[in-house]
């Protein structure tokens, strides 16, 4: 780690707070802005992370925690509703750095690949079936819907991302900081319990 990634971190994160951008588009966007080779070694998202987590605490102290409670709420209510596919939440909403502008993603774990499309059908929810880079950089089928946040009074992307049922192991390694990268309903309400204790 250098200066120039410590830069580059910093800028991201405010492209990540300000406008939703997830980290690697961000982190490309921070280079060009501060007019640096294509090829500049990106930082880790460990320390764009951490930038996040500084910028939110001088810039967003005061609305952030409502809004994460707010996200977390909506991702425990779509968990609730898929839970015969053993739902795990994931990303910013998961580690705690989400805004208002942060989408939701949810890892399902099931049976039959098709058996989750087929499940919101069945609800009459509208879908967009894409792909995405699952949790080791493989391509992943994801149904994107955009679901009606109550508390923050607009909608929310929500991103199922569809894996096989066995996948649901190597889902719950630590990772690099030594934390759970996702957690289910239960974890997810246990994380609920804190904030409304």
């Amino acid at each position: 780690m250098n200066d120039l990634q410590i830069e580059i971190a910093t800028q991201a994160a405010r492209w990540v707070i300000e406008e939703g951008l997830e980290y690697g588009p961000a982190k490309r966007r921070a280079v060009k802005t501060l007019g640096l080779s294509g090829r500049t070694a990106l930082p880790g998202n460990e320390l764009v992370e951490d930038a996040v987590r500084d910028y939110i605490k001088v810039f967003c102290g005061d609305s952030q925690p409502q809004e994460l409670l707010a996200l977390r709420r909506l991702a425990l209510l779509w968990m609730e509703r898929l839970q015969e596919f053993r739902p795990h939440l994931g990303g910013a909403v998961w580690h705690g750095t989400a805004t208002r502008l942060s989408d939701i993603y949810l890892q399902l774990f099931c049976d039959d690949c098709k058996s989750a499309e087929i499940a919101l059908i069945d609800k009459k929810v509208s879908y967009v079936p894409r792909s995405v880079n699952g949790f080791h950089g493989e391509v992943v089928d994801a149904l994107s819907i955009h679901a009606f946040c109550a508390d923050l009074k607009e909608e929310v992307g929500v991103h199922l991302m569809i894996y096989d049922c066995d996948d649901v192991r190597g889902a719950l390694l630590p990772d690099n900081r030594g934390r759970a990268p996702r957690g289910d309903i239960r974890a997810l309400r246990r994380l609920l319990g804190e904030v409304l204790a």
